[in-house]
């Protein structure tokens, strides 16, 4: 026989005071209205310290913690990062020795040097992978074969060989490159690629050269870098690591790098990371923020990188 019930009295349920209650948000805690033709500094102290506010301001206050303990800030680039506009950012941060490193995957350096070079990039694939043409530009690939041409022999990575090649080209855009601000500054700037996913993969002066051993070195280098981001004494600064933009590849070289250091004696316990992107990808989430760092070192930022990067920026520059 199926069993009968009764409608719950709800009369008979214990209550207690709201103020007996512990609460998330507080009144106290809520945007201030800044009026028009106020300082970045007043505006900004403005947010309300909320998420991803909260998130913003503890990466800068690590970043900056990090720089004047003299330890490393480095910047891992997806190719997005350069196809919003968002070069020069980066390349101030170079400028005024904020950003120590950098890192990018194969796509990320194509479009830094298209920009360089000629001032545009990125075709548009849904129209060109149609008849062929997509990824059949010449220039393109021959840069990067004469760049690697042109570098020494042995240790020289791709990321030297590509930014030293666009300063001695004297390229008409050079400003805007963040692989020859890298270079200019004497900072490393690495590349990582992955063969068969870039369009210069594809053309023979590439596929002959050197490409892969040079982008051997920079993994090697990298995982010096990341070595460094160690405190340089206990209760110091550690160094940052920002994620921005790279849903794949640069994820899983941290993850790697982070292993070799490890692996070699480096204490990363300290180290801040965080992923600045529009979505929350799964590797980024565990390869950056989760998985290598300690509770409370990682840090999400969502959002488009033409607003965030440049809000970051600006808290750096007003907090330095």
């Amino acid at each position: 026989m199926a069993k009968q019930y009764e409608p719950v009295d709800l009369s008979r349920l214990r209550t207690y005071s709201i103020r007996q209650r512990a609460h998330k948000f507080d009144v106290q805690k809520q945007a201030g209205l800044p009026q028009r033709g106020v300082s970045f500094r007043q505006w900004f102290d403005a947010l309300p310290p909320q998420l991803g506010v909260n998130a913003v301001r503890a990466l800068a206050r690590a970043i900056l913690e990090a720089r004047r303990a003299e330890r490393p800030v480095v910047f891992a680039l997806g190719a997005h990062v350069v196809k919003v506009g968002c070069s020069p950012v980066i390349c101030d941060l170079i400028r005024r020795g904020i950003v120590t490193a950098v890192a990018m995957n194969g796509a990320t350096a194509i479009h830094d040097v298209e920009v360089a070079t000629v001032g545009q990039t990125s075709e548009e694939v849904a129209d060109t992978i149609r008849d062929g043409s997509f990824g059949m530009v010449t220039e393109t690939p021959a840069f990067f074969a004469e760049a690697l041409g042109a570098a020494h022999v042995g240790e020289t990575g791709l990321g030297a060989a590509l930014g030293r090649h666009l300063d001695r080209q004297d390229v008409p855009n050079a400003d805007q490159s963040v692989l020859a601000a890298a270079h200019r500054a004497g900072i490393p700037a690495t590349v990582h690629v992955a063969i068969g996913t870039d369009t210069i993969h594809v053309h023979h002066a590439v596929a002959k050269s050197d490409l892969l051993q040079r982008s051997e070195v920079d993994f090697r280098l990298i995982c010096s870098v990341v070595a460094d981001l160690a405190p340089d004494s206990p209760g110091a600064a550690a160094g940052v690591w920002c994620n921005v933009g790279s849903a794949v590849i640069l994820p899983e070289v941290f993850l790697k790098a982070v292993a070799v250091a490890r692996n070699l004696g480096s204490d990363l316990d300290e180290m801040t990371t965080a992923n600045l992107d529009m979505i929350r990808h799964y590797r980024p989430r565990e390869n950056v923020i989760g998985r290598p760092v300690k509770k409370g070192h990682g840090h999400q930022i969502t959002g488009h990188h033409e607003i965030m990067l440049p809000l970051l920026r600006q808290a750096l520059v007003d907090l330095e």
